[in-house]
């Protein structure tokens, strides 16, 4: 689709729950005949109405805002790995904005059916495979100074086709060049005509509290396990120049605890360098199902991250171990991708033989 649609809930249906967060709702939605939108799409609903903290919204406008520059593309030029925003509305009551269904559930579910028992579930081959479509996506980020910040196995979403899109972007950040003074976020979006929305039908259609008859509700492919708590504090949540590069840092302390940087933990500032922290710590819990420094308890999982190394079990050195452990390097300037950004992580031995701008013809992924 070439133009954003303003949704019309009088000509969508939810068919039943894919996720719900602590600040929105995914639904599966079915769309009227005739209508612009694809017959299944996905509905992130944001309610105004429950949300507890007020930074919520002005996150919600933002992943909004993103979605509708990554969707700016002419034609069908949008980023294979990458969400397109297939519509949007605004009432009273909610935000809500429409993206493409995955219909192949996410990376954690794939792992979990895979291997329930916690033990290994992907080859190297499909490790190779979805980590560079991947590190695509984070390069077109990065590249728009975008650093992602919330990478984890929930967030890759499986196309029908087997390739990933990466889902989830209220916890992103623009970095802008320390030589800028605008602000790290830009401004909110205005409201899609708000008033004409029927209050009514969506109380009625999209509930928040219990399980609606008229809603299927299925497993959460979207909403992080308890036991991997999503952290977001917004009290540091600014701007500084710092000394990587010519990049502005950010000193909020968001993410998912097991996959949060040591930097973000020490309240240094962080710029790019925390998604290539993540995608070691993604690439580990692909190879061995756990994440390497997950800890008794919250507080033991954020010491891990900061004293212990990677421990791999066996003997055996490989490209993947090696890269792994390049990416999960303590000091972020030592880090693997904070130097040379994207191009430098492909250049990983471990990436070997990837054609790189293939990676969306593939006609069979893993």
């Amino acid at each position: 689709m070439d133009e954003e649609v303003v949704l019309d809930l009088n000509q969508i249906r939810a068919v039943r729950v894919l996720g719900r967060g602590a600040m929105a709702s995914v639904f599966l939605v079915s769309a009227a005949p005739g209508s612009r939108l694809p017959t299944l799409f996905a509905l992130k609903v944001f309610d105004k109405q429950s949300a507890a903290k007020p930074h919520a919204l002005r996150r919600a406008r933002w992943e909004l805002s993103l979605l509708s520059r990554l969707s700016a593309a002419p034609g069908d030029h949008h980023h294979p790995f990458l969400p397109s925003l297939l519509g949007s509305v605004e009432t009273p009551d909610l935000l809500a904005w429409a993206i493409p269904f995955c219909p192949g559930g996410d990376l954690h579910a794939l792992r979990r059916s895979l291997s329930p028992s916690n033990e290994e579930a992907f080859s190297a081959d499909a490790i190779r495979f979805y980590l560079s479509e991947i590190v695509t996506a984070l390069a077109h980020l990065h590249s728009m100074r975008v650093a992602y910040r919330d990478l984890k196995p929930e967030n890759v979403l499986l196309r029908s086709s087997g390739h990933i899109m990466l889902a989830d972007f209220d916890l992103s950040r623009h970095l802008p060049a320390r030589s800028t003074t605008h602000s790290s976020l830009p401004p909110p979006l205005p409201s899609d005509n708000h008033s004409h929305a029927p209050r009514r039908k969506l109380t009625r259609v999209f509930s928040f509290g219990a399980a609606d008859d008229q809603i299927k509700k299925g497993r959460s492919a979207r909403v992080s396990p308890a036991s991997r708590r999503r952290t977001s504090s917004s009290s540091i949540s600014k701007s500084r120049e710092g000394s990587g590069g010519d990049d502005e840092r950010s000193f909020s302390f968001v993410g998912t605890e097991e996959y949060v940087a040591p930097e973000v933990v020490r309240g240094e500032g962080h710029g790019f360098a925390v998604d290539w922290w993540a995608l070691g710590i993604l690439a580990y819990e692909m190879a061995y199902g756990q994440t390497p420094f997950r800890g008794r308890n919250r507080k033991e999982t954020l010491r891990n991250i900061l004293t212990l190394p990677p421990m791999f079990p066996g003997r055996r050195r490989t490209d993947l171990t090696d890269i792994i452990e390049r990416l999960v390097v303590k000091d972020p300037e030592r880090r693997l991708g904070f130097s040379g950004g994207a191009e430098e992580v492909k250049a990983h031995p471990f990436f070997d033989g990837v054609k790189w701008e293939l990676l969306p013809e593939v006609a069979r992924p893993p």
